[in-house]
């Protein structure tokens, strides 16, 4: 779960728990020889403490304790601090040659969306994207995000950049984590769908919440993200544990494409259960996607009345498609958008049927790293 988080104040120096305990010995007036004595350890020992050569073990803490009435707790935390600081400035100082691997995420606009914090130093930054991923170093960002375990409609015009794509489909992950679901029932999700077409005929702020609630309550997590600079994504679909998740971008923000889209990948999880990669164009996605698409126009238009309109309408006047519309129960936009398609009504007519999304109308409610 991504939770905003202060930069803390990481020193790039570091104090041996040796140099406080030697402060110690001076506060005290006392020899290296003498807390040997006291303690029953070996004068080497106490030597390689104070050199920074051996640690403070807790045993050691709790003889320091009765020495120097200060709890053993100190003495442990000196030592945990310093294991800390020295791995974090040792880390850090690695990640400096992985900065060339931060350019290639698209950081300003996951800034912008709310995903993470901006910050000024590019170590930081890097820090703040490792966190965003949940991954330990961008090495492990190429096993775990690069080969997408998704179903995802990609248009193929232009060239996509993965990392911008695990981007995206991590906020749909982490936004989907969030989302309380019960687990996955199949036939209720199925019966569930008829009932959403008619939420295609509301405003974007009413469906939204009514969508994710419904969805939710047999197994499915649909979550809304906005789509990255040379992602090409409408929507995807993958599972996380007993729910299915359904990331939609709200690409063209037409209702006739978002629509289609979440049909579509509806029709993923119900036709191709678990399955692991189906990209559009490559692949495992040819078949896959013909079915996913199949699925959607058909549950939005049934073939049956589509062709008895086709049969009686005069394919110049608009009217009758918003009849239809009313007849079938959507939005009359989609069925402009299904026209288009077909190529039975020109893309530059009945445009005006077609309703367009915002992103203003939605709380995404996202907490930066």
């Amino acid at each position: 779960m991504n939770k905003k988080t202060k930069n803390p104040y990481l020193p790039d120096y570091l104090v041996t728990p040796g140099e406080v305990l030697n402060e110690y010995l001076e506060a005290f007036s006392m020899t290296q020889a003498e807390l040997a004595t006291r303690t029953g350890l070996t004068r080497k020992t106490i030597n390689e403490i104070i050199q920074g050569i051996a640690p403070i073990t807790p045993e050691t803490a709790l003889k320091l304790e009765r020495i120097f009435n200060r709890p053993a707790h100190f003495w442990n935390n000196l030592e945990s601090q310093y294991q800390e600081d020295y791995v974090r400035i040792k880390e850090r100082s690695r990640l400096q040659s992985a900065l060339e691997w931060l350019k290639r995420i698209p950081v300003k606009e996951m800034i912008a969306h709310g995903w993470m914090n901006h910050f000024k130093d590019d170590t930081d930054q890097l820090e703040a994207v490792l966190r965003f991923f949940g991954i330990a170093s961008p090495e492990q960002w190429k096993e775990v995000w690069e080969t997408h375990q998704v179903a995802y409609r990609q248009t193929q015009r232009f060239e996509t950049h993965d990392e911008a794509v695990s981007a995206w489909l991590r906020q749909g992950e982490i936004q989907a984590q969030q989302l309380e679901c019960a687990p996955f029932d199949k036939k209720q999700f199925q019966k569930k769908l008829q009932d959403f077409r008619s939420l295609t005929t509301m405003k974007l702020e009413d469906f939204h919440p009514l969508l994710i609630q419904q969805c939710a309550a047999v197994g499915v997590a649909v979550v809304f993200v906005p789509e990255l600079p040379k992602t090409g994504i409408s929507g995807a679909t993958r599972w996380l544990g007993k729910k299915a998740v359904i990331q939609l971008s709200l690409r063209y923000k037409s209702n006739d494409h978002l629509w289609f889209t979440f049909f579509h990948e509806a029709g993923h999880i119900l036709k191709h259960g678990r399955k692991g990669i189906l990209i559009e164009g490559k692949g495992l996605g040819g078949q896959e996607e013909e079915e996913a698409n199949l699925f959607s126009q058909d549950l939005l238009i049934p073939p049956d009345k589509l062709n008895q309109f086709l049969a009686q309408w005069n394919k110049r006047s608009l009217e009758p498609i918003s009849r239809f519309a009313d007849e079938i129960g959507i939005a009359p936009g989609i069925v402009v958008g299904r026209l288009q398609h077909d190529d039975v009504l020109s893309t530059e007519i009945g445009n005006l049927f077609k309703i367009k999304y915002s992103w203003d109308k939605i709380n995404l409610g996202q907490n930066p790293v």
